[in-house]
Order: structure tokens, then sequence, then C-alpha cells
């Protein structure tokens, strides 16, 4: 009986853990007011995020990086981003980002799903 319990709650987590496109496609509706996607997306309050995964911090050039994130020498994968997004003074001390982090796991793993059908 121990054993199913355990499944159940490892497949559960595994869910989690997928995320939902769709879902963090109205989550990052709170992101935008800072942040743009899409064909004509550019630096504003905050970089644009196209092609964010896999992206070194501070490398576009339309946007003034502060240099606590110029000299964070980050490589924007899921693992890092995931846990930029729960706590982004934890990640990169002295950020600029006025954002307090989100500490629900499944709407990090609906905004991560979202972010990579960034191009």
């Amino acid at each position: 009986m121990k054993r199913y319990i355990l499944l159940a709650l490892l497949a559960a987590g595994q869910a989690a853990a997928a995320g939902d496109a769709k879902v963090g496609a109205v989550l990052f509706k709170r992101c935008a007011s800072c942040h743009q996607v899409g064909p004509y997306a550019q630096g504003g309050f905050g970089p644009q995020l196209n092609g964010i995964i896999g992206r070194r911090a501070a490398s576009t050039k339309d946007y003034k990086y502060s240099e606590a994130m110029k000299k964070s020498g980050l490589v924007w994968d899921e693992k890092t981003l995931a846990a930029y997004l729960r706590a982004p003074h934890d990640v990169v001390p002295g950020t600029s980002m006025r954002f307090w982090g989100i500490k629900d796991e499944q709407q990090v793993a609906d905004l991560l799903s979202f972010m990579r059908t960034l191009k």
C-alpha cells in the first residue's frame, strides 16, 4: 500500500514539474508589465525574454543591466531560471529586478513551459 502512495506522489510531482505552456502564458501577463516577448519585443523596464532559455544573463544589447547581473556569469538554463523565478535576489544579490518571487512550484513549472516556447 505504501508503495502505491509513493508512486502516486511521484507521478503528481512529475506532472507539476512538466508545466502547462497555456497556463504559463496567462501567468506571464504579470511579467509583461516589465518584459516583452514576441517578434517585436525589445528591452524596456526589463529585458525582452525571447530565447531566454540557453541565453547568457545580461547579454541583450537593448537593456541596461545591473552590475550584479552583468557579473553573475549565469546562463539561463531551466534550473537556474526556476531558482531565479522563486527568489531573484537570492540567485543574483543586487539585481535590479523588482520582484519578490513565486512560491507556487506549479506556477514556476507553467512559466518555464511557456518560456520554452519563446524563440
